[in-house]
């Protein structure tokens, strides 16, 4: 597989509205932690293996235990997440396949259940964030293995 194109060089206007969206999520309050659940769950349903790369790298730089970070695919049948974790997985894989069905009565007040109106918000901007760039990836043939975790300044 040949890259096809590289967004940030042949739209950078498109390119730092993505970033900026990121640059949102990196401030909104949501745990990193679970920002990289998310982001790695969703790229997992969609089938990014960039994203599952980079996501999964800058969650074990973070500390993610590499244990949750395998589990994560059978997040529903293991216990290493906790309530709140579970509902925003359980939202992040409504939200992904929304084009199968809506999303149910239930999933959104788990989620309400552990999480105010605004990070509720703040987690669906999250999951159609990675959802888009996913869809980036894909289409651009971005190759998995070549992203490396910045170093912290």
């Amino acid at each position: 597989m040949t890259q096809r194109f590289d967004i940030s060089q042949s739209d950078p206007n498109a390119y730092q509205a993505m970033v900026g969206l990121e640059t949102y999520l990196r401030k909104c309050g949501l745990q990193p932690q679970l920002l990289h659940l998310i982001k790695t769950r969703a790229s997992q349903i969609n089938g990014c293996a960039f994203c599952i790369d980079m996501h999964t790298k800058e969650a074990r730089a973070d500390g993610e235990s590499e244990q949750r970070l395998y589990g994560l695919s059978a997040w529903a049948e293991t216990p290493f997440f906790t309530p709140a974790e579970r509902a925003a997985l359980a939202l992040t894989e409504v939200v992904t396949r929304i084009s199968e069905q809506a999303v149910p009565d239930a999933v959104y007040a788990e989620a309400c259940q552990h999480f105010s109106e605004t990070e509720v918000t703040q987690l669906l901007m999250a999951i159609v964030t990675i959802n888009s760039w996913n869809r980036l990836a894909i289409a651009s043939q971005v190759l998995p293995g070549s992203y490396t975790v910045p170093v912290a300044a």
